[in-house]
């Protein structure tokens, strides 16, 4: 069975939460405990939800950074309710699911030596 499909709901479920302000989810583990493959990370990391994801690091990352120009007017106005701290939380919450994605999907690639027979 495909289980992309489940890891995009996650994924997006836990995006909104982060927004809340509840951090749940340990990727890694999810990832693990559900034993994805390599060929579904793959696929979720060339999704539009992993894009939308370096997106939203982005955005927070210019709206952290601050300016006056009109793009960091937008930021402020699309994130000036979260804050700044709480942006940060958000930010880095989002880079460590990515990060455990890759993290998961290189381990899968490598090949686990078996010991030899006597």
């Amino acid at each position: 069975m495909d289980y992309y499909w489940e890891l995009t709901e996650v994924t997006n479920k836990t995006i909104d939460y982060a927004f809340e302000g509840k951090f749940r989810l340990d990727m890694y583990e999810y990832l693990k405990s559900c034993k994805f493959t390599k060929g579904d990370i793959q696929t979720f990391l060339e999704s539009d939800t992993a894009k939308s994801i370096t997106l939203l690091i982005y955005d927070l990352e210019d709206y952290l950074e601050g300016g006056s120009d009109s793009m960091h007017q937008q930021l402020r106005e699309a994130y000036g309710h979260l804050g700044k701290p709480e942006a940060r939380k958000i930010k880095n919450y989002l880079e460590k699911i990515l990060q455990d994605c890759w993290r998961y999907e290189k381990e899968k690639r490598t090949r686990k030596r078996r010991k030899p027979s006597k």
